[in-house]
């Protein structure tokens, strides 16, 4: 029963039949991307199911945060936004010629401190670009007065916020853009993947020429990039979007099981009040790091392997010029991990990981 590795995730796939069916659509048709009719289709099925409008789906999660900075027209200037994420969401405000501006963390949740977010905006502040970590949500209406006051944009790393809801609505939805991804290791994958969501109109159209190389036909409007999708990656999509409130399910039955057996002995993140949670991943908060390494040890040696979920705190990256202490993100990060969770997990695995937990915690 325990012979195998157990990793922090398993990426979920659908029956082979009912991807192999979209295969023969594609096969038929011969169209294979420039906006085929299977990412259409994904693309409404999408739209339909987080309620949401101007969706745009794309190669990686990394782009989408690209071409979002693109399409707002921000190409340099300072954008404030987290310590404690993927270092992607650091990655592409660099590869866009702009500064990212580090404000340290809330320390309950772990989402940028919006009360932190003021003493730094300059006269170079184009945008904030907060990071909704784990799926839980940032303080949406704080960070959003704060940008009016200052004429800022928002633009929301949805990354991990799949299916997640606040106040019955997609955490999708806010913000001037909001990302995700859909990489093989996310909630919903398309094995590769991502997604812009756009709030208005014409900057939707104006990502829509971006990420198809700025030109409509033979005619050229903008510079732009090639973030299209393929109809291969779209029939991933399309197969599993239907599983996707049954993996949800799943994996909150298993999260439960975590909280029982770890109650009052491990640290966990609060989410906040009107959240509907999408667990998509289960972070843990041990004392220090030396307790943190005692227990990896431990799994590890029974094929047992978690991840460090985010290490290191960004604002520490040996590539950065500027360095900007972000004391809380620097200490959760050196203790923080992400317990294996997927829907096919088996509880005796759940309960042998919690176990080892308990015995190795100082």
């Amino acid at each position: 029963m325990f012979g195998e590795n157990i990793f922090v995730t398993k990426s979920f796939l659908p029956p082979k039949d009912e991807y192999f069916s979209y295969l023969n659509k594609i096969f038929n048709n011969c169209q294979l991307t420039n906006q085929g009719p299977l990412l259409k289709e994904l693309e409404e099925k999408l739209t339909n199911f987080l309620n949401v409008k101007n969706f745009h789906y794309v190669t990686n999660g990394t782009i989408a945060i690209q071409i979002a900075l693109k399409a707002l027209g921000i190409e340099s200037g300072e954008i404030i936004t987290t310590p404690f994420s993927y270092v992607a969401t650091t990655s592409s405000i660099l590869w866009e010629h702009c500064k990212p501006v580090f404000v340290d963390i809330e320390p309950d949740n772990f989402t940028i401190d919006p009360e932190k977010i003021e003493s730094v905006i300059s006269e170079n502040t184009k945008a904030i670009m907060p990071v909704h970590v784990f799926g839980y949500a940032c303080n949406i209406e704080k960070i959003q007065e704060i940008a009016k006051k200052y004429n800022l944009k928002v633009i929301y790393d949805a990354a991990h916020a799949f299916a997640s809801k606040y106040k019955n609505k997609s955490l999708l939805s806010y913000g001037d853009i909001s990302t995700c991804s859909f990489h093989s290791t996310k909630l919903f994958h398309t094995v590769e993947g991502g997604a812009c969501i756009v709030k208005d109109d014409k900057i939707s159209e104006r990502l829509e020429l971006i990420k198809r190389f700025g030109h409509q036909g033979d005619n050229h409007y903008t510079l732009g990039i090639n973030a299209k999708q393929s109809e291969f990656h779209a029939a991933m999509g399309l197969s599993n979007l239907p599983y996707i409130k049954e993996i949800i399910n799943k994996r909150k039955i298993i999260c439960d099981i975590y909280d029982t057996l770890l109650k009052d002995c491990i640290q966990r993140p609060k989410q906040q009040s009107n959240v509907e949670y999408n667990y998509a991943y289960y972070p843990v908060v041990f004392k220090n790091e030396k307790e943190l390494l005692k227990v990896f040890k431990a799994l590890n040696e029974e094929q047992i392997f978690p991840r460090r979920y985010f290490y290191p705190s960004l604002n520490t990256l040996p590539y950065l010029t500027d360095k900007i202490n972000c004391n809380i993100s620097e200490d959760i990060s050196l203790r923080i991990a992400c317990l294996p969770l997927y829907p096919d997990l088996n509880i005796n695995i759940v309960e042998k990981i919690s176990n080892i937990i308990k015995r190795n915690i100082i």
